[in-house]
């Protein structure tokens, strides 16, 4: 099976970011890492950018970890290879964009993990979203029992983090892990974009504090700080003048 390659794209205030493997199913290795950090960078350092996308091609979203690498890591290189990934995908959760994840297939260990260091999840209605570290004798390592908490609470998280059992696409709806579900993957692709175009309205600056305050929890910081930025003083002027707010100037 060859690596998965990681691909980003910027089409005006949008970007995508793609995971592709030969073979169909993507896999997080520590080179597929390094590559999607690099897109991750690419991405943050254009501030033109209000949407970002991560999607697979082949038969699954992402399948997780490359297992038999670490069937021969040390503490030491487990330890780099987890805080290696943690940091990935903590830079994709603070990027000033707003994030979705295309499930186009399973979303299962690191995969379900990079899914929910993103702002929202659209998933096809087979795709199937699970921790099953437990079963190989591990826990997941890059973040994904706190996010996975945290979206869902700490009864249903348990579910699926111990039992290593995943829940369907419309279950997961149920339980707060996927936001919405289309019925075939061609569905996929123009239900993100529309999706994306909903946010349209929004300031990238506040979109940004937004953000963060969630991050933080700190809602008195980023509204403070929205009167460093002169989207705040074009978005009031733009409602008392009734008219459409200009985020480009």
């Amino acid at each position: 099976m060859g690596d998965t390659t990681v691909d980003a794209t910027i089409d005006g205030v949008h970007a995508t970011i793609t995971l592709a493997t030969e073979a169909g199913i993507n896999v997080l290795s520590q080179n597929m890492l390094h590559s999607l950090g690099a897109a991750i960078a690419k991405v943050k350092r254009d501030p033109r950018i209000r949407t970002t996308v991560i999607r697979g091609e082949g038969k699954v979203f992402a399948a997780g970890a490359d297992v038999k690498a670490m069937s021969r890591f040390s503490e030491a290189e487990a330890r780099e290879y987890g805080s290696f990934g943690q940091g990935v995908f903590n830079d994709l959760e603070s990027l000033p964009s707003i994030t979705v994840a295309e499930i186009n297939g399973a979303a299962l260990g690191g995969g379900l993990e990079l899914a929910m260091a993103c702002d929202f999840r659209i998933a096809v209605k087979h795709a199937k979203l699970g921790l099953p570290e437990v079963t190989l004798g591990l826990v997941p390592g890059w973040g994904g029992i706190g996010r996975l908490t945290k979206l869902v609470g700490p009864s249903y998280a348990k579910r699926l983090y111990l039992s290593g059992m995943p829940v369907g696409a419309e279950e997961g709806v149920g339980w707060g892990i996927v936001d919405e579900v289309v019925n075939s993957t061609e569905d996929l692709e123009p239900r993100v974009s529309a999706f994306c175009k909903s946010f349209k309205r929004a300031a990238p600056a506040a979109v940004a504090l937004a953000k963060r305050a969630s991050r933080d929890m700190d809602d008195l910081s980023a509204f403070v700080d929205c009167f460093h930025q002169t989207q705040s003083q074009e978005g009031m002027a733009a409602f008392l003048e009734k008219r459409t707010a200009n985020w480009m100037e």
